[in-house]
Protein backbone atom coordinates (compact mmCIF):
# COMPACT_ATOMS: atom_id res chain seq x y z
CA UNK A 1 0.00 0.00 0.00
CA UNK A 2 1.28 3.50 -0.87
CA UNK A 3 0.47 6.95 0.40
CA UNK A 4 -0.25 10.02 -1.68
CA UNK A 5 3.45 10.83 -1.70
CA UNK A 6 4.29 7.45 -3.20
CA UNK A 7 5.77 6.13 0.04
CA UNK A 8 4.62 2.78 1.32
CA UNK A 9 2.37 3.16 4.35
CA UNK A 10 3.66 1.34 7.42
CA UNK A 11 1.51 -1.61 8.35
CA UNK A 12 0.15 -1.65 11.91
CA UNK A 13 2.25 -4.71 12.73
CA UNK A 14 5.41 -2.91 11.59
CA UNK A 15 4.57 0.15 13.71
CA UNK A 16 3.99 -2.04 16.73
CA UNK A 17 7.29 -3.83 16.20
CA UNK A 18 9.10 -0.50 15.81
CA UNK A 19 7.57 0.86 19.01
CA UNK A 20 8.45 -2.30 20.89
CA UNK A 21 12.04 -2.12 19.68
CA UNK A 22 12.28 1.56 20.60
CA UNK A 23 10.76 0.92 24.01
CA UNK A 24 13.21 -1.91 24.58
CA UNK A 25 16.13 0.37 23.72
CA UNK A 26 14.84 2.96 26.18
CA UNK A 27 14.47 0.27 28.84
CA UNK A 28 18.03 -0.96 28.35
CA UNK A 29 19.46 2.58 28.37
CA UNK A 30 17.58 3.45 31.55
CA UNK A 31 18.72 0.26 33.23
CA UNK A 32 22.36 0.85 32.25
CA UNK A 33 22.29 4.42 33.51
CA UNK A 34 20.55 3.37 36.73
CA UNK A 35 23.29 0.83 37.42
CA UNK A 36 25.92 3.52 36.94
CA UNK A 37 24.06 6.11 39.02
CA UNK A 38 23.33 3.68 41.86
CA UNK A 39 26.94 2.50 41.92
CA UNK A 40 28.21 6.09 42.03
CA UNK A 41 25.61 7.75 44.25
CA UNK A 42 23.65 4.94 45.92
CA UNK A 43 20.07 3.87 45.32
CA UNK A 44 18.84 7.31 46.32
CA UNK A 45 20.32 8.78 43.13
CA UNK A 46 18.13 11.22 41.22
CA UNK A 47 15.76 9.42 38.86
CA UNK A 48 15.49 12.60 36.81
CA UNK A 49 19.24 12.42 36.29
CA UNK A 50 18.99 8.75 35.30
CA UNK A 51 16.37 9.63 32.70
CA UNK A 52 18.39 12.58 31.40
CA UNK A 53 21.54 10.47 31.05
CA UNK A 54 19.52 7.84 29.20
CA UNK A 55 18.28 10.50 26.78
CA UNK A 56 14.60 10.19 27.72
CA UNK A 57 12.06 12.10 29.77
CA UNK A 58 11.14 11.22 33.34
CA UNK A 59 7.72 10.10 32.08
CA UNK A 60 9.38 7.43 29.96
CA UNK A 61 11.31 6.20 32.99
CA UNK A 62 8.12 5.90 35.01
CA UNK A 63 6.36 4.06 32.19
CA UNK A 64 9.01 1.36 32.44
CA UNK A 65 9.61 1.58 36.19
CA UNK A 66 6.55 2.89 38.11
CA UNK A 67 8.62 3.71 41.21
CA UNK A 68 12.14 3.59 42.62
CA UNK A 69 11.75 0.05 43.98
CA UNK A 70 10.76 -1.19 40.53
CA UNK A 71 13.95 0.27 39.08
CA UNK A 72 16.03 -1.11 41.96
CA UNK A 73 14.48 -4.54 41.42
CA UNK A 74 15.47 -4.49 37.75
CA UNK A 75 19.03 -3.45 38.66
CA UNK A 76 19.20 -6.18 41.33
CA UNK A 77 17.87 -8.83 38.92
CA UNK A 78 21.27 -9.73 37.46
CA UNK A 79 22.72 -10.21 40.94
CA UNK A 80 19.76 -12.38 41.92
CA UNK A 81 20.32 -14.55 38.85
CA UNK A 82 23.98 -14.94 39.82
CA UNK A 83 23.06 -15.79 43.39
CA UNK A 84 20.50 -18.37 42.31
CA UNK A 85 23.04 -20.00 40.02
CA UNK A 86 25.57 -19.95 42.85
CA UNK A 87 23.11 -21.64 45.19
CA UNK A 88 22.60 -24.45 42.68
CA UNK A 89 26.33 -24.98 42.30
CA UNK A 90 26.78 -25.10 46.07
CA UNK A 91 24.31 -27.96 46.41
CA UNK A 92 27.16 -30.26 45.39
CA UNK A 93 29.43 -29.01 48.17
CA UNK A 94 30.23 -31.90 50.55
CA UNK A 95 30.20 -29.44 53.46
CA UNK A 96 26.60 -28.10 53.67
CA UNK A 97 27.38 -25.52 56.31
CA UNK A 98 30.36 -24.14 54.38
CA UNK A 99 28.13 -23.96 51.30
CA UNK A 100 25.56 -21.91 53.20
CA UNK A 101 28.25 -19.57 54.50
CA UNK A 102 29.69 -19.12 50.99
CA UNK A 103 26.26 -18.18 49.64
CA UNK A 104 25.62 -15.65 52.40
CA UNK A 105 29.00 -14.08 51.75
CA UNK A 106 28.06 -13.78 48.08
CA UNK A 107 24.87 -11.93 49.05
CA UNK A 108 26.88 -9.47 51.14
CA UNK A 109 29.25 -8.89 48.22
CA UNK A 110 26.49 -8.27 45.68
CA UNK A 111 24.42 -6.06 47.99
CA UNK A 112 27.51 -3.96 48.65
CA UNK A 113 27.65 -2.88 45.01
CA UNK A 114 24.85 -0.35 45.56
CA UNK A 115 24.68 1.81 48.68
CA UNK A 116 21.17 1.76 50.13
CA UNK A 117 20.16 -1.55 48.60
CA UNK A 118 20.52 -3.58 51.80
CA UNK A 119 18.26 -1.21 53.71
CA UNK A 120 15.66 -1.32 50.93
CA UNK A 121 15.77 -5.12 50.83
CA UNK A 122 15.21 -5.28 54.58
CA UNK A 123 12.19 -2.98 54.32
CA UNK A 124 10.77 -4.80 51.29
CA UNK A 125 10.80 -8.13 53.13
CA UNK A 126 7.77 -6.85 55.08
CA UNK A 127 6.03 -5.28 52.08
CA UNK A 128 4.54 -7.69 49.55
CA UNK A 129 3.52 -4.77 47.33
CA UNK A 130 7.13 -3.72 46.76
CA UNK A 131 8.75 -4.77 43.49
CA UNK A 132 11.84 -5.69 45.50
CA UNK A 133 9.85 -8.30 47.41
CA UNK A 134 9.46 -10.21 44.13
CA UNK A 135 13.20 -10.86 44.25
CA UNK A 136 12.92 -12.20 47.77
CA UNK A 137 10.83 -15.27 46.97
CA UNK A 138 13.35 -17.10 44.72
CA UNK A 139 16.14 -16.05 47.10
CA UNK A 140 14.29 -17.50 50.07
CA UNK A 141 13.64 -20.72 48.16
CA UNK A 142 17.29 -21.06 47.16
CA UNK A 143 18.50 -20.22 50.65
CA UNK A 144 15.99 -22.59 52.25
CA UNK A 145 17.46 -25.51 50.31
CA UNK A 146 21.00 -24.69 51.42
CA UNK A 147 19.87 -24.11 54.99
CA UNK A 148 17.94 -27.39 55.07
CA UNK A 149 21.05 -29.29 53.97
CA UNK A 150 23.06 -27.65 56.74
CA UNK A 151 20.36 -28.45 59.29
CA UNK A 152 20.02 -32.04 58.12
CA UNK A 153 23.77 -32.47 58.53
CA UNK A 154 23.40 -31.40 62.16
CA UNK A 155 25.61 -28.33 61.70
CA UNK A 156 22.92 -25.65 62.11
CA UNK A 157 20.20 -25.38 64.72
CA UNK A 158 16.82 -26.65 63.47
CA UNK A 159 14.91 -23.55 64.61
CA UNK A 160 16.85 -21.19 62.31
CA UNK A 161 14.67 -19.78 59.51
CA UNK A 162 15.82 -18.55 56.13
CA UNK A 163 13.83 -15.32 56.54
CA UNK A 164 15.70 -14.42 59.72
CA UNK A 165 19.00 -15.46 58.17
CA UNK A 166 18.48 -13.24 55.11
CA UNK A 167 17.50 -10.32 57.32
CA UNK A 168 20.68 -10.80 59.34
CA UNK A 169 22.69 -10.94 56.14
CA UNK A 170 21.13 -7.70 54.90
CA UNK A 171 21.84 -6.09 58.27
CA UNK A 172 25.48 -7.15 57.99
CA UNK A 173 25.63 -5.69 54.47
CA UNK A 174 24.19 -2.44 55.80
CA UNK A 175 26.72 -2.32 58.66
CA UNK A 176 29.57 -2.87 56.19
CA UNK A 177 28.16 -0.15 53.95
CA UNK A 178 28.19 2.30 56.86
CA UNK A 179 31.78 1.40 57.77
CA UNK A 180 33.69 1.52 54.46
CA UNK A 181 37.06 1.94 56.20
CA UNK A 182 36.79 -1.56 57.71
CA UNK A 183 36.67 -4.01 54.76
CA UNK A 184 36.81 -7.03 57.07
CA UNK A 185 33.76 -6.03 59.11
CA UNK A 186 31.20 -7.96 57.06
CA UNK A 187 33.10 -11.21 57.32
CA UNK A 188 33.62 -10.82 61.07
CA UNK A 189 29.94 -10.10 61.65
CA UNK A 190 28.89 -13.00 59.45
CA UNK A 191 31.12 -15.44 61.34
CA UNK A 192 29.90 -14.03 64.66
CA UNK A 193 26.30 -14.57 63.56
CA UNK A 194 27.02 -18.10 62.42
CA UNK A 195 28.39 -19.01 65.84
CA UNK A 196 24.89 -18.44 67.16
CA UNK A 197 23.40 -20.67 64.44
CA UNK A 198 25.64 -23.62 65.09
CA UNK A 199 24.23 -26.73 66.66
CA UNK A 200 25.93 -27.64 69.93
CA UNK A 201 29.36 -29.10 69.45
CA UNK A 202 29.75 -27.96 65.85
CA UNK A 203 32.84 -25.94 64.82
CA UNK A 204 32.45 -22.55 63.17
CA UNK A 205 33.06 -22.55 59.39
Amino acid sequence: MTTGTGQRARAPQESARAMRADARRNYERLLAEARTAFAEHGTGASLEDVARRAGVGIGTLYRHFPNRHALMSAVWEDAVSDLLARSQALLDDPQPCSALVAWLRAIVTHAGEYRGLSSALMSASHDDSSALSQCSKPMREAGSTLLARAQESGAVRPEVSISDLLQLTNAISLAAEETPDDPELADRLLLLTLRGLKADGQPTA
